[in-house]
């Protein structure tokens, strides 16, 4: 098979990611998942319809305008992907709104849970919610009437919005038929009400029905014809020339402000908006009707996500979770000599991310610890672990982070740290232009006697505390010269100068792991056009690398037996006639993200086990700077095999098997149900 004949056999990037969000959404739509977990994965997929929104639909967009009849890999071109995009995205939204209205809001309100309808008020419920517009929400309202001196505002992204029809004269006489109100951001948008007001154990109500039915006091003397909340999304890429760059920092600091502003790519709207409305919106933002979301309830469901914290109903949400600790770390040693016994292999979020932390803290505190090196790509706005990092700064010790400002939405959290690791006195750089560091690295240098050693942690999730309890990762302590020296020699790249050389190790994007990766496949290939046993499996987020896929095109032609478990996009089609006989692809959506890089090649038996921060995807392996590291240690790596592969190749409960068509559907269960996720908190969680 030639690259050219590889296009009609690629899924198309966008309608993947759609397809991992229909994934997303089924858990909403599952009766085994609990009740207040429906709600949250409603917002999940909200909020993941958000990004898609402002990333990838943005950059259709962009495409079209720019050069409409250019093809992608799969032989798309941008006008027609966007129509196919629209009609997916209009379905699934649909979807979710019939969720929402006719399963989860009433089983919620069985529960006694209930979101109060503005025309189901009681006398005493409108009496307390009236005094509450006037204390609460009235003084930071600023209605706008549309006129020649007030022309339409400047919408934020993702804001709640009230469009308003009128009738009648203002003050000064002046008639205008249109206004805008813009809600607080800084207000909730639901609100529990009193429990002896409510009535009901947990009785809310949403700030958009508070405003629509006081919507009239902030127009005095005039009629209200309509209220309808709206929403747009904008364009949330920030441009940052390279040519012209001269400090990141700063010109990343003055785009960040623009973000939410960006072109207009979707307007949500209620479904009651009358079609006049509808049309002056869209005109407003210069949108077409495939951009337009009419939805039955709050435009914006991510403002729920706090509600099944508010409500004390265990018996509705997923058990309580707690991490395990590895067995080398309950002996009260420090970590260095834990490390220094043996490499310990941490699995998130079923081990506890806290040895991350108390690594580097231990370093920090350490008086025999010279210096400490961490790359950081998302960390949080609360950080335990910067703070050690300052901490070790202002003691004097050697601090370099690599910190990546441009992490898609994390770049202002990022710029703060940046800024207060420098005011330490830390050395902070931020990478090589042109290519973000995702690599997820740390090393410490401590003496011992008369000798100066080194300790890593490598990982393949983000240093981040909070998604390191939500997110499926491994992660690597270890003392082994040639590994600590590899991790050195990428820390020297990043801060300093120097040509590329291949390391003992480590393999390392933009130079050695695509072709490492190509070769590894390549000699399963081999093997099985030998008659030799060949298997490779593979889990990530994406695979997407064109290269990469015909050369497992080609695997499965050879007899390779090819099992790949892909959480989001896959644009590789399994199970073709010919092509892909022997490809397997699975996804698992379960309770936690599955985030762990694992690849996994027979090699004749030596069974080799790379751990990693990259997907198989263009950008990773070519405008990235990334990591993948092999287990040495033979018991690490059979953990891996056992714990990273293995259950979810068995799954069938949370798996769903990608058709050649590009369409998932759950797996078919064959005799006793087994959950990964689920085995795997027994396995290692703690008591």
């Amino acid at each position: 098979m030639s690259p050219q004949q590889t296009t009609e056999f690629l899924i198309n990037r966008e309608l993947g990611i759609l397809e991992f969000n229909r994934r997303v959404l089924a858990q909403a739509d599952d009766p085994s998942t609990p009740l207040l977990e429906r709600l949250r994965f409603l917002c999940i997929f909200s909020s993941n319809m958000d990004e898609f929104f402002e990333v990838r639909v943005s950059g259709l967009k962009e495409q079209i305008r720019l050069n409409p009849q250019m093809t992608g890999a799969d032989g798309l071109s941008a006008r027609k992907a966007f129509r196919e995009v629209a009609r997916v995205a209009h379905e699934l939204v649909a979807r979710q709104y019939i969720l929402f209205n006719n399963e989860v809001i009433p089983e919620l309100g069985s529960e006694d849970i209930r979101f109060l309808r503005r025309t189901h008020w009681t006398e005493e419920q409108t009496a307390w919610i009236r005094e509450f517009f006037f204390n609460e929400l009235m003084p930071v309202l600023t209605p706008i009437g549309l006129d020649p001196a007030h022309p339409f505002p400047n919408v934020l992204n993702k804001s709640l919005n009230f469009a308003v029809e009128l009738s009648g004269k203002d003050a000064f006489g002046r008639s205008s038929d249109r206004a805008v109100v813009q809600a607080p951001r800084s207000l909730p948008r639901v609100i529990r009400l009193p429990d002896e007001i409510a009535g009901y154990e947990y009785g809310f109500v949403f700030l958009s029905s508070i405003i629509h039915a006081h919507v009239g006091e902030l127009f005095s003397g005039m009629e209200v014809r309509g209220c309808y909340q709206f929403r747009v999304t904008r364009n949330s890429d920030l441009f940052v020339d390279d040519e012209e760059n001269k400090n990141l920092r700063e010109q990343l600091q003055g785009e960040l402000p623009h973000r939410h502003y960006g072109d207009a790519v979707r307007l949500e709207v209620a479904d009651n908006c009358s079609g006049e409305m509808c049309e002056f919106l869209l005109k407003q933002f210069e949108l077409g009707h495939d951009d337009l979301y009419q939805v039955r309830g709050p435009v914006n469901l991510v403002r729920l996500m706090g509600v099944p914290d508010k409500v004390e109903r265990p018996d509705l949400k997923f058990p309580p979770f707690i991490p395990g600790m590895p067995a080398q770390l309950g002996s009260g040693q420090s970590l260095f000599q834990a490390i220094a016994a043996g490499d310990i292999l941490l699995h998130h979020p079923y081990q506890s991310f806290q040895p991350v932390i108390d690594f580097i803290r231990e370093a920090a505190e350490d008086p025999n610890v010279l210096a400490i090196r961490q790359t950081v790509y998302r960390t949080g706005t609360d950080s335990e672990l910067m703070r050690h990092l300052i901490a070790a700064a202002q003691r004097g010790k050697e601090v370099s982070c690599v910190v990546e400002l441009m992490a898609r939405f994390d770049e202002e959290a990022n710029i703060n740290w940046a800024e207060q690791l420098e005011k330490a006195g830390a050395h902070v750089v931020y990478g090589v232009v042109g290519y973000k560091t995702h690599a997820k690295l740390a090393l410490v240098v401590r003496r011992e006697g008369s000798k100066l050693k080194r300790y890593a942690h490598l990982g393949t999730g983000n240093y981040h505390p909070r998604t390191a309890r939500l997110y499926t990762d491994f992660g690597l302590m270890t003392c082994n010269p040639d590994l600590c020296q590899d991790v050195n020699d990428v820390f020297m790249q990043l801060t300093g100068l120097g040509r590329a050389h291949e390391h003992t190790h480590l393999l390392q994007s933009p130079f050695t792991l695509h072709p490492r990766m190509m070769q590894a496949i390549r000699q399963e290939t081999e093997r099985a056009r030998a008659g030799e046993k060949a298997i490779v499996v593979a889990k990530m987020n994406s695979l997407l690398e064109p290269k990469i896929i015909q050369a497992l095109y080609e695997a499965s032609q050879a007899g390779v037996q090819v099992d790949l478990i892909v959480r989001g996009v896959c644009a590789l089609k399994p199970g073709i006639p010919g092509i892909s006989d022997n490809i397997r692809v699975r996804s698992v959506i379960g309770r936690f993200l599955e985030h762990h890089r694992i690849f996994y090649f027979w090699s004749g038996g030596q069974e080799n086990v790379w751990l990693a921060s990259a997907d198989w995807m263009d950008r990773n392996f070519f405008r990235r700077i990334e990591t993948a590291f092999p287990l040495l240690d033979p018991k690490l790596k059979k953990r891996v095999i056992n714990e990273g592969l293995k259950p979810y190749l068995k799954d069938n409960l949370r798996a769903w098997e990608m058709q050649p068509d590009g369409a998932f559907k759950r797996r078919a269960r064959r005799g006793k149900g087994f959950d990964a996720q689920a085995y795997l908190r027994t396995l290692l969680g703690g008591k």
